[in-house]
């Protein structure tokens, strides 16, 4: 028995952590209570020395000294006040006013505007609980099938996870071990081609089901001519700015994504004062969401890194590549089992869990077999999106029952609405499997120099056949 259990210690760590997460123990303590347990395991059993332990201090420390990490503090404080600011409104008012007149108009406002906020917040919180509050009742009023419209409000929300500058590749860009980035320019055709399937989606529909997606009323669209771009340009123009601020200055190169974060949330407390939005109770309001949050970030992480520590050292990362390097059909089988495993956990763990615990163990077997690790990074996060949207247990629609009225939208209309969407998501995964140029195409190919070309021409020394030569003086006698 014993000698059983030391030649499956891996695989016996990996399950005692899935049975403590199946249990709903809390993931943090769940890492770092078997990490700790197995390593002393591990001690007793001979399979690692005690000062193997050791490591974990600086792991820690590792961790807690880690600058990329406060972008996400950073980052969902600027949501959270951004959610406040009143610029969510004249987003929606001014396009929904713009695209009114067509079949699924507000619907294409909410993808549009979604993708607006995805883009300054990211976070999906901020999004989905904005965009919940204002355009569901007017799509309820106008006659839009409920299913559909939670549908399209909540996936629209959960759009904030690929675009950049999402916190999920924050984190991913940190496991994987790229830069933030990289992780952001490879993650831009995916972002495109996830608002474009949302739109397709509602022009199909708008064809074969056109009650569920009516156009506004001419009475509805009170807004035309200067009036109506004065209200998109006063949504736009602050949107825009703060999009350059958080996104175009990391993508030039001329801050990090945390100097980045800080300038945002200037930038959004700046805008909320504007709109007359800035009061304490939303700043502490704030300041309270980022706390909760940004701790349990933290210490998830700590957990990580105790479990992960003692899992290499028992011989975890060899199990792990031997098993998935071993999978039928080379490097596609590998990809489809991970995504389907990626898409199985999301019903149960977040994506913090998802990219601490799991990204870890699949990191090293993706760049053995030579996948990008930019792509492999963007993938994931793209499947990760269903985390949110995963009925029951998404987070996106646990934020939409929130808000909406419960007498007037039942909880399986929310659920059954978030189907469409999220295989819309699962499309863009195969997607990028099958076309991965829609991520490596805006990354920056590296140059290929073929030696044979080269000449090394010396240059010319006044006519001498032979460089001058130099002479040393001779070396000292110590006799």
């Amino acid at each position: 028995m014993i000698d059983f259990i030391r030649e499956n210690m891996a695989p016996i760590l990996f399950g005692g952590l899935v049975l403590f997460l199946l249990i709903g123990y809390p993931a943090a303590f769940s890492l770092a209570a078997v990490g700790l347990f197995g390593g002393l395991a591990a001690i007793e059993l001979g399979l690692i020395g005690p000062q193997f332990l050791g490591n974990l201090t600086y792991q820690l420390y590792g961790v807690l000294s880690n600058e990329l990490l406060l972008a996400i503090p950073f980052f969902t404080l600027m949501g959270v006040i951004l959610e406040k600011s009143g610029m969510a409104e004249d987003l929606l008012e001014g396009f929904g006013q713009l695209f009114g007149g067509v079949r699924g108009g507000l619907s294409y406002a909410v993808i549009i505007v979604g993708a607006i906020l995805g883009a300054i917040t990211g976070t999906v919180a901020a999004s989905v609980i904005a965009m919940g509050l204002i355009s569901l009742p007017v799509m309820m009023r106008y006659g839009y099938n409920i299913r559909h419209a939670t549908g399209v409000i909540a996936a629209s929300g959960t759009i904030t996870q690929l675009i950049p500058p999402s916190l999920v590749l924050i984190v991913l860009a940190d496991q994987l071990q790229r830069s933030p980035g990289e992780m952001y320019i490879g993650a831009t055709g995916a972002s495109i081609v996830q608002v474009l399937l949302f739109m397709g989606w509602v022009f199909v529909l708008s064809i074969i089901r056109p009650q569920d997606v009516p156009a506004l009323p001419p009475e509805a669209r009170t807004l035309r001519g200067w009036a109506l771009w004065k209200v998109i340009i006063r949504g736009t123009v602050p949107s825009l700015a703060l999009i350059f601020i958080v996104l175009g200055t990391i993508l030039l190169g001329l801050v990090t994504p945390t100097e980045a974060g800080a300038m945002g949330v200037v930038g959004a407390l700046l805008l909320a004062w504007m709109n007359g939005r800035l009061t304490w109770a939303v700043t502490w309001g704030g300041m309270l969401s980022t706390m909760r949050l940004t701790a349990m970030v933290v210490f998830i992480l700590l957990g990580a890194r105790v479990f992960t520590l003692v899992f290499q050292g028992v011989g975890g990362g060899h199990w792990i590549e031997e098993l998935l390097s071993n999978l039928p059909g080379g490097v596609v089988g590998f990809l489809i089992f991970v995504n389907i495993f990626v898409f199985i956990l999301a019903f149960f763990l977040d994506f913090f869990e998802i990219a601490f615990i799991v990204i870890p163990l699949l990191a090293p077997v993706a760049e053995s077999m030579g996948i990008n690790l930019v792509w492999f990074g963007v993938m994931i996060c793209a499947n990760m999106q269903t985390s949110f949207m995963h009925p029951p247990f998404g987070f996106a629609l646990f934020y939409l029952r929130g808000i909406v009225p419960r007498d007037k939208v039942k909880t399986t209309d929310i659920y059954m609405g978030a189907i469409p969407w999220l295989v819309l998501q699962l499309i863009l995964v195969g997607l990028l499997i099958a076309f991965p140029q829609l991520v490596t195409y805006f990354l920056d190919t590296p140059v290929d120099v073929d030696l044979d070309t080269i000449h090394i021409v010396l240059p010319s020394t006044g006519g001498a056949e032979t460089l001058p030569g130099f002479t040393a003086p001779p070396p000292p006698s110590f006799g």
